[in-house]
């Protein structure tokens, strides 16, 4: 069995692979890169670091996605 990290994704727990990246999270919950922020442990987490930070047990994470409409 895979290793697993607990992090708390917008207010829920969750489980995800040890060694997962913001980018692999994102896949995992079928959310584009192109419409959404990132708050990584209450600091905006610039998206040319989204490949390299990796989370780890008791990240948090906070995912905005921006919505147009009109």
């Amino acid at each position: 069995m895979a290793d697993v990290v607990k992090i708390e994704v917008n207010g829920e727990s969750r489980e995800t692979a040890a060694g997962q990246t913001i980018s692999g999270l994102l896949a995992e919950l079928g959310l584009s890169k192109g419409r959404v922020a990132i708050e990584y442990n209450l600091q905006i987490l610039p998206k040319a670091q989204w490949t390299e930070t990796q989370v780890v047990n008791g990240d948090r994470v906070e995912i905005v996605q921006f919505v147009g409409g009109g």
